[in-house]
């Protein structure tokens, strides 16, 4: 992870909120609204699957960073 991802990832860590919107999906991944939309959908179904109760458009900082990061952050 370069230093300007792990500097945003910090920042948004630091924050009270336990997910990530989609407008921060797009800035970590460096991607189009559309793919992002379709990482949370992604990760949401996997929680989903696991009896997790989950909310569109926004995807829990845990699971996003453990998927792409390996929770190394």
């Amino acid at each position: 992870m370069n230093k300007e991802v792990r500097a945003i990832v910090n920042r948004l860590e630091t924050s009270e909120k336990t997910y990530y919107t989609v407008d921060e999906v797009k800035t970590l991944m460096g991607v189009a609204e559309t793919k992002a939309y379709g990482i949370i959908k992604q990760l949401n179904k996997e929680l989903e699957d696991k009896g997790y109760i989950t909310v569109r458009g926004k995807v829990s900082k845990k699971c996003f960073n453990e998927r792409f990061y390996g929770g190394n952050v």
